[in-house]
């Protein structure tokens, strides 16, 4: 039996998806997957996803400026962005944070564009969408400075002190596809040991496939599988880490109805 659970991290707006969204999100719902919050990335990303979210009732938009790409923006986004999310109403500004994972990525724009996008979020009361490499220190400093409606720190791998700071101030963690891995001995042992409340699951896709998938676009409809991984390790049993997790899920983001029934694939 599948469980209703909610990908609270995929980007199914990237062109990985333009020639077989519909199908993808069919298979998605078959298997148990009730939401789907799809964060931007870039300012070109914002509309795309806003006209998925109005085609699909089921997906759920964040719009922020990722580091990752923090070359393509300016702070003229930022502004846009208050104006757009302030008229739209996402239910997050994300993804934004910091990656300190490359060197190339210039660290001082990176800090100046989340500040200001911390700043959206506090202006308009939305939670945050997170990513962070190598980071978590800074992004923490920042929340504390720059505190925010609570929210989601994506693919969370940090320590369990870090964990417990995110988690003081209302934020659930994210766990995807890595956790599927044996090899990631430190993570399976956090996952393990954190409280039920503050996890959410995630795909991240199409990136950051699961071990069944490697090498492949990853996808929504895999989502079960960092279920049973969360199940494998984990003291509870599957039914209930699904329903912890979709409720922290809804919590964190305030998306509008967890109870909605499961879509039928054939009216899709």
């Amino acid at each position: 039996m599948n469980e209703n659970i909610i990908d609270s991290h995929c980007h199914l707006d990237m062109p990985a998806f333009d020639q077989d969204r519909q199908q993808v999100l069919a298979h998605a719902r078959a298997a148990g997957v009730m939401g789907f919050v799809v964060p931007g990335t870039t300012q070109a990303s914002w509309q795309k996803i806003l006209d998925l979210s109005d085609q699909e009732k089921d997906i759920y938009p964040a719009l922020g400026l990722h580091p990752y790409f923090c070359s393509e923006h300016n702070i003229s986004q930022v502004e846009q962005l208050q104006t757009l999310a302030g008229k739209m109403r996402p239910v997050a500004i994300g993804e934004i944070g910091l990656d300190f994972f490359r060197p190339d990525i210039d660290q001082e724009l990176q800090l100046m564009l989340f500040e200001l996008q911390l700043r959206v979020a506090q202006d308009l009361a939305l939670p945050v969408i997170l990513h962070t490499r190598k980071a978590h220190d800074q992004v923490l400093k920042l929340l504390k400075k720059y505190p925010v409606e609570g929210g989601i720190s994506h693919a969370f791998n940090g320590s369990w002190q870090q964990a417990r700071q995110y988690m003081d101030m209302g934020f659930c963690l994210g766990f995807g596809g890595m956790l599927t891995y044996e090899r990631s001995t430190r993570l399976r042992a956090l996952a393990a040991k954190l409280p039920l409340e503050h996890l959410v699951l995630e795909t991240d896709a199409p990136d950051m496939p699961g071990s069944a998938h490697q090498y492949q676009r990853n996808s929504p409809e895999y989502l079960p599988e960092v279920l049973d991984a969360l199940e494998e390790i984990r003291d509870e049993d599957r039914a209930t880490i699904a329903f912890n997790t979709t409720i922290n899920a809804c919590r964190a983001l305030n998306l509008p109805d967890k109870t909605r029934p499961i879509p039928d694939p054939q009216d899709v």
